[in-house]
């Protein structure tokens, strides 16, 4: 069972920045990939950011040159560094992470609460 915490959101205007971590913890065998994904009011969950243990990042289009993914394997956090922020990056922001049993060929989704990103103008 893994647990995943964000933190880092908040109320921001638009032009700002910031930076949302999210940490696992728990029994963790190999985390694979970890990932952004948001959801704004009326609209669907969608893809923010994801980077796998290899450091393959894929990016959301409409993030592309202001939000940046990485990872830190030895605390199991992966952060979303958020640049540039627009009324229309407003939305709950999900961390994922992808954790694998590689000797039984198990894998397993996980999700955080959600954090709050709120960008005002």
């Amino acid at each position: 069972q893994v647990q995943l915490v964000e933190s880092g959101g908040g109320l921001v205007q638009a032009g700002e920045s910031l930076r949302l971590s999210c940490a696992a913890s728990g029994t963790i065998y190999s985390i694979n990939a970890m990932g952004w994904y948001r959801q704004a009011p009326g609209k669907q969950r969608e893809l923010v950011a994801t980077i796998t243990s290899g450091g393959n990042r894929n990016i959301a289009d409409s993030v592309k040159g202001r939000f940046t993914i990485s990872r830190d394997d030895a605390k199991n956090t992966v952060y979303l560094q958020m640049n540039s922020l627009k009324r229309e990056d407003t939305a709950v922001y999900y961390c994922n992470a992808e954790d694998v049993i590689t000797q039984f060929g198990v894998r397993r989704d996980y999700w955080g609460q959600g954090t709050q990103v709120t960008v005002s103008s």
